[in-house]
């Protein structure tokens, strides 16, 4: 009884995580990711192999 119910909990818990997590409006957006704090005004560097 109580390996069914905790397993019932922790998976349930896990659904509700999923399920909020896919109904957030960002995940449809493609805006930029937001600059780092620690920038100050400076341009983004590119990667090193692009």
């Amino acid at each position: 009884m109580i390996d069914t119910l905790s397993l019932a909990l922790t998976h349930g818990l896990m659904l509700l995580a999923a399920w909020l997590l896919l109904r957030r409006p960002d995940l449809d957006s493609e805006a930029p990711p937001p600059r780092h704090w620690r920038a100050r005004g400076k341009p983004a560097e590119p990667p090193a192999g692009a």
